[in-house]
């Protein structure tokens, strides 16, 4: 299945709960720097958008995915021919005009040798993992999946807690390609770490089975 980069059309009836801080389109990165980071904000198509605080069951997905996939792939050499990566959670990113805070994002080391650093960081990733909630599920899914396309990110993960599921996008001219769709119970090779065989539920921070 691939997802084209004009994006998804809604489902009927289904409205974003996320919330909007600013609803002009005409703010920059310059604006979005200049607020405080605790603010928690993303510029999307030049509107500020408030990313909510992430509940329990949000926050252990996320240390999930780093805590898989760190030991083995986040230090020089990696995994097999890889170069390793750098794996980093919740840093700014600018990529164009929009400026962004993942749930988790990766640099190969081959691209990047040294830690990307700065506020915001300019260097596109190469793999960022988005972990859905109640309030971030269609900014995600739609929105987020258009803008990071266009920006050339190879790699999207969209973990989903409450379905229990893993779905893998690999970058594509006209869009991204679904190349992976699994559930908790499930052991995968998800690109770009295909090279280390993971279990969906220990992203997701389930105890090991």
């Amino acid at each position: 299945m691939t997802i084209g980069a004009a994006g998804e059309a809604r489902r009927p009836g289904v409205v974003s709960s996320e919330r909007m801080t600013e609803r002009g389109r005409n703010h920059t990165i310059a604006e979005w720097l200049a607020l405080p980071p605790d603010r928690r904000l993303e510029l999307i198509d030049g509107e500020l958008i408030e990313k909510a605080l992430p509940d329990p069951i949000h926050a252990v997905s996320q240390v999930g995915v780093v805590t898989t996939l760190h030991p083995r792939f986040g230090k020089p050499g990696g995994a097999g021919a890889d170069s390793g990566w750098w794996i980093l959670t919740e840093v700014d990113i600018q990529l164009g005009s929009n400026g962004y805070r993942p749930d988790v994002a990766g640099w190969r080391r081959s691209r990047s040798p040294q830690l990307p650093v700065g506020r915001p960081v300019v260097l596109r990733p190469d793999w960022i993992c988005e972990v859905l909630s109640d309030t971030n599920r269609a900014n995600d899914m739609v929105r987020k999946l258009r803008r990071y396309h266009e920006a050339g990110v190879p790699h999207y993960w969209l973990l989903d807690p409450d379905s229990g599921t893993l779905n893998v996008f690999r970058h594509g001219p006209e869009g991204y390609t679904s190349v992976l769709v699994a559930d908790r119970h499930q052991r995968v090779r998800a690109e770009p770490f295909e090279a280390m065989e993971v279990h969906v539920g220990a992203l997701l921070g389930d105890d090991p089975p």
